[in-house]
């Protein structure tokens, strides 16, 4: 995705977390808060509707119905 959104994901920023897959997804969006504040992090259901719309300021954290990371999120 850094091909994409050079500017919140290129220059040594984090782009993707995969590390969080498994964690909760409060703690995953402050990670991903802090490690690139280029971005914001959205905490979102694993089955919502997303459109494939790139936006290169925002992270989707996607949680199951317990709050937990069940995808890799990145950049887009």
């Amino acid at each position: 995705m850094s091909d994409v959104c050079p500017d919140t994901a290129g220059d040594g920023m984090k782009s993707s977390w995969p590390e969080l897959v498994g964690r909760r997804g409060e703690e995953a969006k402050e990670i991903i808060d802090k490690e690139n504040t280029k971005v914001t992090a959205k905490i979102i259901s694993e089955d919502a509707i997303v459109l494939p719309v790139v936006v290169c300021d925002r992270v989707y954290v996607l949680v199951n119905d317990y709050g937990i990371v069940t995808q890799t999120p990145f950049v887009g």
